[in-house]
């Protein structure tokens, strides 16, 4: 009987013991028997039932102590990331506050151009025989740069140098006529005399008279067209020589000189090319003045005056800096982009330039001496005042401050810095800085 009420307890418990993960009591501890009507027994299963509600009882307590720990255990987490976020230590980076000369400047951006430049073409047209100059060679005012063909032009020289020869020699010619002429005018004079005086003694009649006059006047005519005849091969002369020097010009226009000394910077045109006047062959520039064309916001315009200092900074060689003047100013503004042109004259090169390059030019509008001052980027502004965080003893503090002059990478403050005061920023860009918060400087 013992050994059938072991095994119906443990059928009875089994479920509810493996579920709750509890072993069942050893059969033994059970002390009386009792059976129903059924055949159980009564004091076993009221034995059980307790057991089962004590062992829900603590898996229930269980999984609240379980619960709480991780409540607590979670509470202890968020608390340390407030403490950490909140009141850890930030690691900043400190700039000591100066005095110092301040320069205000305008910036601009713009090309290296030359004042003078000069595109180089014919004003004839023609074949090129010959270019005697390349790109980088330095040339002199006066110097042969292009050679045209000019064969033809040479012969036409030569004819025209014909034409003008033989107008020397039909003056010459005619010259001489104009000699016939007077003698036989001086000569029908002397017979219009002679036979007038025989008239007067009766002696010659008057047909005689009549055909001495008569040669007179033909004599008269010749002498006048003689005359006439000259000026016009004289006339002739002129043309010929206008021709001749027509010609030649022609033939020196195939020899094209440089109007300047400067340096050539492009060769476009090459031997055997056939030009039309216009048609570019070189550009020629002049080196004596070159500048920075820059375009500069036109907000800037009544800052900027001629004579002002500047310095160029190109592309090429970003780290270095070039002095300047500002030469020019441009007296119309770009309606698209609101900015016009500074001329900036670029007073010394680097080893390497070249027409058409980038550069930044700064250009110096004020100045104060022994000014103080802070780098521009540590300046802020929290709830519309404009500040900056200094360090007292180990701690942010929150200092307003009234700023000044500004410069391209530097800001006067007037009022509310003392020099060698400790400003502060975080290291890193996602770490913000509050009053009073503890930091740390590596």
């Amino acid at each position: 009987m013992s050994d059938v009420s072991n095994q119906s307890t443990s059928n009875l418990s089994l479920p509810l013991l493996q579920c709750l993960m509890i072993k069942p009591l050893p059969s033994h501890q059970s002390s009386s028997n009792y059976f129903d009507d059924a055949g159980r027994s009564t004091s076993n299963i009221s034995f059980d039932e307790k057991q089962v509600t004590m062992s829900i009882k603590m898996a229930e307590y269980r999984n609240w102590f379980g619960s709480m720990i991780k409540i607590v255990v979670a509470g202890l987490i968020i608390a340390g990331l407030v403490y950490w976020v909140k009141f850890s230590p930030v690691s900043v980076q400190t700039v000591k506050v100066i005095q110092d000369t301040l320069v205000a400047e305008v910036m601009g951006t713009g090309t290296l151009e030359a004042r003078f430049k000069s595109t180089v073409s014919p004003k004839i047209s023609g074949r090129i025989e010959k270019v005697l100059v390349d790109q980088g060679d330095r040339v002199t005012a006066g110097q042969l740069l292009i050679q045209l063909d000019d064969l033809d032009l040479q012969q036409q020289v030569e004819i025209a140098k014909a034409n003008v020869e033989s107008a020397l020699a039909a003056i010459e010619r005619l010259k001489a006529d104009k000699i016939r002429t007077e003698a036989i005018y001086e000569q029908a004079q002397k017979s219009h005399a002679r036979v007038q005086n025989l008239v007067k003694q009766n002696v010659a009649t008057q047909d005689e008279a009549d055909t001495a006059t008569e040669g007179l006047n033909v004599a008269a005519a010749d002498v006048t067209r003689s005359e006439a005849a000259i000026i016009e091969g004289r006339t002739n002369l002129v043309a010929a020589e206008k021709t001749l020097e027509y010609h030649r010009a022609k033939l020196q226009d195939t020899h094209i000189k440089a109007p300047f000394d400067g340096l050539i910077v492009k060769r476009i045109r090459e031997p055997g090319d056939v030009v039309v006047p216009g048609s570019a062959v070189l550009t020629l520039i002049s080196t004596d003045e070159l500048w920075i064309s820059a375009w500069v916001d036109e907000t800037e315009m009544a800052k900027i005056k001629q004579d002002q200092q500047a310095h160029v900074q190109f592309r090429s060689e970003a780290s270095k800096s070039f002095p300047g003047k500002v030469v020019r100013l441009g007296r119309e503004t770009d309606r698209e982009t609101r900015e016009f042109i500074v001329d900036v004259q670029v007073l010394e090169l680097p080893a390497n330039w070249a027409v058409g390059q980038r550069a930044e030019v700064y250009i110096e509008v004020a100045r104060k001496e022994n000014v103080i001052q802070i780098p521009a980027t540590m300046v802020m502004r929290e709830d519309g005042e404009t500040g900056l965080y200094i360090m007292k003893n180990n701690h942010a503090h929150w200092q307003p401050i009234t700023l000044g002059l500004r410069s391209r990478e530097h800001v006067e403050v007037t009022e509310g810095l003392r020099v060698d005061d400790l400003v502060i920023v975080p290291l890193h860009e996602k770490v913000s800085l509050s009053p009073n918060r503890k930091v740390l400087v590596p």
